[in-house]
């Protein structure tokens, strides 16, 4: 039996909490909150202890594992108590908001011989999990080039719904580090290293918000492949994730990952089930319409914004059993963060940016 602590009280915590209520080997044994009253009332609707010290609560439970659902410009701190004192540490999207707080954590980590992990919950979609068995097993030939798209809409009740939201100082940006590592992680892990990027970012039509709202970007990945994203919360309504890879051999498989508006945790739900889009592997291509009612007809036997937080967890218990990395690993949180980072950089410079 794992002791689970969740750190952070906010919208996504709640999703945290019910999907560690699922797992018949994990309890949630403490919450923490920098507000009291804040954790009081999670711990009261989650029936566990409330704490508003770190250490205090990680050494108090005995906890295994803590989950930080802070804001992320705020991961990088509790992060820090928890793996100093022991806890093993998985982390909401983004892993942080700067390259030098995922340094910071990663080496705490290290030094504490603890494991750290971010969350990626579309990588158990079993659409997405299509795309990467037809990669490993050479079906596309190599990854050639691999597009990101991903069209939604925030108004200003989401951007007023938290005081962090839509400010360089406390959000650290816009729909590069919010609504996009998701899509970004799945480019990268299906395509593998990026070396470089060109990138540009625009605020289209929310003037009151400080950050951007739409980005456009080039990639050239170490293996000689190339990418596109496009990404943008200015698009109305909320419309689609998709990511798309094309094979040197010709054939192109793909996922989509949102579909008819985005969602915002606490708040709504997910409107349609993830689907390959796109199969054209010769031989396959039949496949495409029975997996979409399949996975249809399983999407509504589930409460998904729950049931794929479980799997990831499930996954990094199952990790810590077997002295094994989980699916996602800090240093895949590290390259999405490091990828935004690079688009910034280079809106900036208006010069492309080598990846180190």
């Amino acid at each position: 039996m794992y002791n689970i602590a969740i750190l952070g009280c906010g919208k996504v915590a709640h999703l945290h909490a019910r999907a560690v209520r699922e797992l018949t080997r994990a309890r949630l044994a403490g919450v923490w909150s920098r507000t009291r009253s804040t954790a009081d009332a999670f711990a009261r609707q989650y029936q566990t202890i409330p704490y508003t010290s770190v250490p205090e609560l990680v050494k108090a439970e005995h906890i295994d594992l803590a989950i930080v659902c802070t804001p992320h410009p705020y991961h990088r701190d509790p992060a820090m108590d928890a793996m100093n004192n022991g806890a093993h540490v998985l982390i909401e999207k983004p892993l942080s908001v700067t390259l030098d707080d995922s340094d910071a954590m990663i080496a705490a980590a290290q030094s504490n011989n603890v494991r750290l992990g971010v969350i990626s919950q579309r990588r158990w979609y079993a659409p997405s999990l299509r795309v990467k068995q037809a990669i490993t097993e050479g079906k596309i030939g190599q990854p050639a080039l691999g597009t990101v798209l991903m069209l939604g809409w925030r108004d200003k009740a989401y951007y007023d719904s938290d005081a962090w939201r839509g400010t360089w100082d406390m959000e650290g940006g816009g729909v590069l580090v919010n609504q996009s590592p998701h899509q970004l992680d799945l480019l990268l892990w299906y395509m593998g290293e990026a070396e470089e990027v060109y990138g540009v970012w625009k605020n289209l039509n929310h003037p009151y918000i400080e950050v951007e709202d739409t980005a456009a970007a080039i990639v050239k990945f170490k293996s000689g492949a190339i990418g596109n994203i496009l990404v943008s919360n200015s698009q109305k309504p909320g419309i689609y994730g998709k990511v798309h890879i094309h094979g040197s051999n010709g054939a192109s498989v793909g996922v989509q990952t949102d579909g008819g508006a985005m969602f915002i945790a606490g708040q709504s739900g997910i409107l349609e089930p993830p689907v390959n889009d796109l199969w054209t592997i010769e031989g396959e291509e039949h496949f495409l319409e029975k997996w979409k009612q399949d996975d249809s007809a399983f999407f509504n036997t589930i409460d998904p914004t729950v049931h794929y937080m479980k799997l990831q967890i499930a996954d990094y218990l199952d990790a810590l059993d077997e002295g094994r990395q989980p699916m996602v690993t800090h240093e895949d949180g590290r390259k999405v963060v490091q990828l935004f980072r690079a688009i910034y950089e280079s809106n900036r410079t208006n010069q492309p940016i080598r990846l180190t």
